[in-house]
């Protein structure tokens, strides 16, 4: 647990822990979050509550998952209590209506919780503020005459007239030591002092931040998980239906950090897909003759009927691309198969010690509601560059 003189944080829609699990190991100590899902709430709690005791919790707020809508109705005076009490209010509503990856939909109700973040600021003023969102969140939707105001500058307008100095930027967390081309979007907010120095900060102290862990700021995909290939072992798990794969040897520094107080043999969530026969022998097929760590060829994808959006052999020798929810998206760069939760949570850079909950995967009309582990995984804040950026921002209370 940290000590009381630790700066605090409120995280909003947390998801499972991505960016308290960040400022966790920043050593910031969490007041509360509120996120809506059970699943991904589970998840949160398990691990940073239940085994961390990261987070105070007020007795008024129920330990459990939250819609931000809800608890501004139910708790709006103990909000407002709150203030001169919080350091930091980090978090992203969610991306899904503003993301080139899925149907960009101006019309997405989850677009509206941006004025849930708005609102909740208002009520606890924090003395710093962090939004991340997708890159799309500062492009505006275009209607058939015209184009309309962007949610970032929209977002930026309210919190600047709630007396916020505001700094944004789009930045790429590969850059960071995260072994994945993640283009996101970052504000920055403060009540005194300078915004814009945040992203100064970031990039001149990144390589002492790294340096200390035994890190590089480049990583690739097969720096994250080589470790975790299928060939290491592999054991039937307890549902006598699905194999869990063993850790071999570290085959880099980053594998090494990651691993860091773990002592078992088969890690958390690295349960394999049970891949039809045919479905192997496409992956296969496109491990051997496509190019790696770029989307299928349409002729290609046509000579195995295949209708989805996205079908990318990965590259070991590079980052890999932006992880989305959709685990079949990505083939694994040497095994015919799909990534794990595990490797997902590498490549995401969650300790192995970070454990993920519930059902692994969700389809059809559930997946408007179920937040499974690959969906908790692919919508986080990396975990060590929230690090770096609490690391950062506790210079800026």
């Amino acid at each position: 647990m940290n000590p009381p003189s630790s700066p605090t944080h409120v995280d909003l829609f947390a998801g499972c822990g991505g960016v308290s699990l960040g400022l966790y190991n920043a050593g910031w100590r969490g007041i509360f979050a509120i996120e809506k899902s059970k699943m991904a709430f589970e998840t949160l709690k398990h691990n940073l509550i239940d085994r961390k005791s990261h987070f105070e919790w007020p007795l008024w707020l129920p330990m459990s998952e939250h819609d931000i809508v809800d608890v501004l109705k139910w708790f709006r005076h103990e909000f407002e209590e709150l203030q001169g009490k919080v350091d930091l209010i980090a978090g992203g509503p969610p991306c899904q209506g503003f993301s080139f990856a899925g149907r960009r939909n101006e019309q997405d109700e989850r677009n509206r919780l941006t004025d849930s973040y708005v609102k909740f600021i208002s009520l606890v003023r924090p003395r710093l503020l962090f939004l991340e969102n997708v890159a799309g969140f500062t492009i505006g939707f275009k209607n058939e005459n015209s184009e309309s105001e962007a949610y970032s500058v929209r977002v930026s307008k309210e919190l600047e007239a709630l007396g916020y100095r505001i700094k944004d930027k789009v930045i790429d967390f590969s850059n960071f030591g995260v072994p994945q081309k993640r283009r996101r979007y970052i504000l920055v907010g403060t009540l005194s002092g300078k915004p814009e120095n945040f992203f100064k900060k970031i990039v001149e102290v990144k390589l002492d931040f790294l340096k200390s862990k035994g890190l590089e700021d480049k990583v690739t995909l097969g720096d994250a998980i080589s470790d975790l290939e299928r060939k290491h072992g592999e054991v039937v798990t307890d549902h006598h239906i699905f194999k869990m794969g063993a850790y071999g040897k570290l085959g880099s520094s980053y594998q090494e950090y990651m691993r860091k107080n773990m002592n078992n043999d088969f890690p958390d969530s690295h349960r394999f897909a049970n891949h039809r026969k045919n479905t192997i022998e496409r992956y296969e097929y496109f491990l051997a003759n496509c190019k790696k760590g770029v989307n299928v060829k349409q002729e290609i994808r046509n000579k195995y009927d295949l209708r989805k959006k996205t079908v990318v052999p990965l590259d070991k020798n590079s980052p890999c691309p932006t992880l989305t929810t959709l685990p079949d998206d990505y083939i694994h760069y040497s095994e015919p198969r799909i990534l794990t939760v595990r490797e997902y949570a590498r490549i995401q850079s969650f300790n192995d010690w970070y454990e993920f909950k519930s059902k692994y995967t969700t389809g059809g009309v559930q997946r408007k509601w179920e937040v499974p582990r690959y969906t908790q995984v692919g919508n986080a804040v990396p975990p060590l560059f929230m690090e770096l950026a609490g690391t950062v921002l506790k210079t800026m209370i």
